[in-house]
């Protein structure tokens, strides 16, 4: 049996003398919830009885009603629902031994065997303190007379996922609610930046995190921001002049505003805060710039969870019901992490200790060594926000001009890339030229010189400022061929979709007839399709995913009231059914249809009778999602007519084509961060390649593994050659032969009560932490 626990249970001396103390609170994020009914729904499809134990630890120690079955129906309309509905709370008595005696005599007494818990660092501390202990309390009910059968249930297995906003816990890339927490701060400093635009103002913004900067430092970069104070790498000593210097540069630049972000965390060398006052004083008193400070409190804890937390709570509620179906009596106390795009089980105790090591490294002064126990994806951040931020612009060039181009359908998160590539390309010393309207713009030389001012303020801009088109080189190849010539390019940098893996192709088998070409070519993914063969995502994917998730929230708010109501909604994606499928999972659909997975009459009728039973619950509604081309016969106008005529009598329908909406709005802070790390990525590699296929005074490359898409596989970017990815490509339906997303439709359809068989889900194994013990020394 499989209970499940929301809780926070702060282990006071985790905080070191270092760090300024802080009280002891019981905090929530959104995104728990997915997680909850994920848990619940899979327990029950595996044959368990689930059980909700209600205000955390404590209502686990009062037991009674605080303790009760949950159903199917139970965990229904609550994804789009931020915090926990099963209540959190701080306890004290859990600190207890006597306390735990309750808790377990209560577990005891309802046969409960597993525990699952969603919470931080704590929370999970203590339900492996309290799995350790289980045979010793036991005994101790025996010899205080309880009479409950002890013996069916001598040993306790525990699963924990992480739910906080702080994302202070090793060993994951993500914790449940960070995502939901960038979402509201950038929203908020979006909002903010327009004011500050108008009065020219500084604006200094203290986040959350505690003693972690995680949120601070990914705020920076989605938003551009001046300056960043986290307590993983606090600034040297003078930092006033520093910044006093920064800020300046930034207005003889042109810029019109400053953005300063604070961790709550945040503190000097000495351990000493450092305040938004104190931040105040330096940018008004020895600046004179008009200042104002902005604390963003709790409203980063609580709305709506994002798409992403949605999806991510949802694979770790799967995953902890497997690992505890899984585990034996030897199996240590895990937690389920995400690690790119996989998710891993990891001892507890193990990442536990390595998050102990941050907090050591800190207090001890060893910051380098901090940022890097944090993880890979932190030290990634940080490395890359000191790339764009802390500049000087290089006093001699490199003589190489790299041309920039957008190509294919807008979607949000491009202009981050154009941005932090024109950047990082100046500061390697190198002339960076916009192209625009893709490859016809190339062909009839809409080219010309983008500076550093060019491009500010660009991160947070949706769409292509650039402008772009779907058209293919093919048809330009000798235009092309001229203006590379005739404004010297050197390198190209192809943002875009399919058609820009297309073009970058096409290009590629050109070069046997045009020299021109012969010059490194890199494709950069940005699509909100995420179609493109060497990528598991694209930029742009996440903001669509996004969108389409806010609607069917507000479309299932629709079929709630009106009740006994089915909704059909189009998605775009061309043939590839990411967009379908993950929107489902988000959003909890009743069914996906997509082009990878072919559907017949008798799946539609299927469905059908599913949804007929389902308005027998107290349910009753339903979402059906159709990726645009998942079928020629089966279009979305002729689901809805055989919806509407089998279900006459029983449910009504509507239809939704949710159409461009999906590629516009501004960027998601996931695209903004995903769009700078692939900019920088981007001009680097091209930087070396350049070095590499310099002969004989000019540039030449032919090889192979000088034109690559850069793309994420799984845990890494990885550029990849064009002509090796063709092998890998649908080309009839522009899309890779092979998808990762594929293996998370079972999840989708088990949490939408159909049959199916579980192992082909995903499925995670036993990690190890890789626990840099050289940072830490030997006690």
């Amino acid at each position: 049996m499989i209970i499940i626990i929301s809780c926070h249970y702060i282990q006071h001396h985790f905080i070191q003398s270092l760090i300024p103390p802080v009280s002891s609170m019981c905090t929530v994020s959104s995104g728990m919830n997915a997680a909850v009914r994920a848990t619940v729904r899979v327990g029950i499809y595996t044959g368990a009885k689930v059980y909700f134990v209600h205000e955390g630890y404590q209502g686990l120690v009062d037991g009674g009603d605080n303790i009760r079955p949950a159903t199917w129906e139970s965990v229904s309309m609550m994804l789009q629902l931020g915090g926990t509905v099963i209540g959190s709370a701080r306890c004290q008595d859990f600190r207890t031994k006597e306390g735990r005696t309750k808790a377990a005599c209560n577990l005891v007494k309802l046969g409960i065997t597993n525990l699952c818990v969603i919470g931080g660092d704590g929370s999970l501390t203590g339900a492996n303190q309290f799995r350790t202990e289980w045979p010793e309390l036991l005994a101790d009910l025996v010899r205080n007379g309880e009479k409950a059968n002890t013996c069916c249930h001598f040993h306790l297995c525990s699963v924990g996922m992480v739910g906080s906003i702080d994302n202070d816990f090793c060993g994951t890339d993500m914790t449940i609610g960070t995502d939901s927490a960038l979402h509201r701060i950038i929203e908020i400093v979006d909002a903010i930046t327009t004011t500050a635009q108008s009065h020219q103002r500084t604006f200094i913004l203290e986040v959350m995190g505690r003693h972690c900067g995680y949120l601070a430092l990914v705020t920076a970069l989605a938003c551009g921001a001046d300056w960043v104070f986290i307590p993983e790498m606090p600034p040297e000593d003078g930092w006033e002049e520093h910044l006093c210097r920064r800020l300046m540069d930034q207005r003889g630049r042109g810029s019109r505003l400053n953005i300063i972000i604070i961790a709550e965390g945040a503190i000097n060398r000495k351990g000493k805060p450092i305040t938004c006052e104190q931040v105040k004083e330096v940018s008004d008193g020895r600046l004179g710039f008009d200042t104002r400070t902005t604390i963003l409190g709790h409203v980063q804890r609580g709305g709506t969870p994002s798409a992403f937390d949605r999806i991510l709570a949802s694979r770790m509620g799967v995953e902890s019901v497997m690992a505890l179906l899984e585990a034996t009596p030897e199996t240590p106390a895990c937690v389920v992490s995400l690690s790119g795009n996989m998710a891993v089980r990891l001892p507890l105790m193990e990442c536990v200790q390595v998050t102990k090591d941050v907090t050591t490294a800190m207090a001890e002064g060893r910051f380098e060594d901090a940022v890097k126990l944090r993880g890979k994806s932190f030290e990634n951040n940080w490395n890359t926000y000191r790339m764009l931020a802390h500049v000087h612009l290089p006093d001699k060039k490199s003589n190489i001009n790299v041309a920039i181009l957008n190509v294919g359908a807008p979607c949000a998160g491009m202009n981050a890339v154009v941005r932090s590539a024109v950047r990082i390309g100046i500061l390697q010393g190198h002339q960076m030229l916009a192209v625009h309207d893709g490859f016809e713009g190339l062909a009839h030389g809409l080219i010309e010189p983008i500076g550093w001012s060019g491009v500010a303020g660009w991160t947070g801009k949706g769409g292509s400022n650039l402008g772009t088109k779907r058209n293919l080189p093919a048809e330009f190849m000798e235009e092309i061929s001229l203006s590379i010539t005739k404004f010297n390019i050197h390198a190209i940098i192809i943002i875009g979709g399919f058609e820009a893996f297309s073009g970058g192709l096409q290009m590629v088998q050109a070069r046997q007839k045009y020299e021109e070409l012969c010059i490194p070519i890199v494709v950069v993914p940005a699509t909100v399709s995420n179609n493109i063969p060497g990528s598991d995502f694209s930029v742009g994917a996440d903001t669509a995913l996004n969108t389409i998730t806010m609607t069917c929230d507000r479309i299932k708010q629709s079929a709630a009231g009106t009740k006994r109501r089915v909704f059909i909604i189009e998605t775009m994606g061309g043939h590839c059914g990411y967009l379908a499928t993950m929107a489902g999972l988000a959003s909890g659909a009743d069914a996906a249809y997509i082009y990878e997975e072919p559907i017949n009459i008798h799946d539609l009728e299927v469905n059908v009778q599913h949804l007929v039973e389902k308005m027998k619950t107290t349910v009753k509604r339903g979402l059906i999602l159709r990726n645009e081309k998942c079928n020629a016969n089966y279009t979305t106008d002729f689901i809805f007519n055989l919806y509407s005529e089998e279900g006459k009598g029983v449910f009504d329908c509507r239809k939704n084509v949710l159409g461009h909406m999906q590629q516009g709005g501004t960027p998601s802070p996931f695209d903004r961060n995903f769009g700078t790390k692939m900019g920088i990525k981007a001009v680097l590699w091209l930087t070396d390649k350049l070095k590499e296929c310099y002969r004989h005074g000019r540039i030449f490359a032919n090889s192979a593994d000088s034109a690559c898409v850069l793309g994420m596989r799984k845990r890494a970017l990885v550029f990849q050659p064009l002509a090796e990815l063709k092998e890998e490509t649908d080309f009839e339906h522009r899309i890779p032969k092979k998808e990762w997303w594929l293996k998370l439709r079972p999840i989708l359809k088990i949490l939408a009560k159909y049959k199916t068989n579980l192992d082909t889900s995903e499925k995670a194994t036993m990690e190890h932490v890789i626990k840099k013990r050289g940072l830490v020394p030997e006690v």
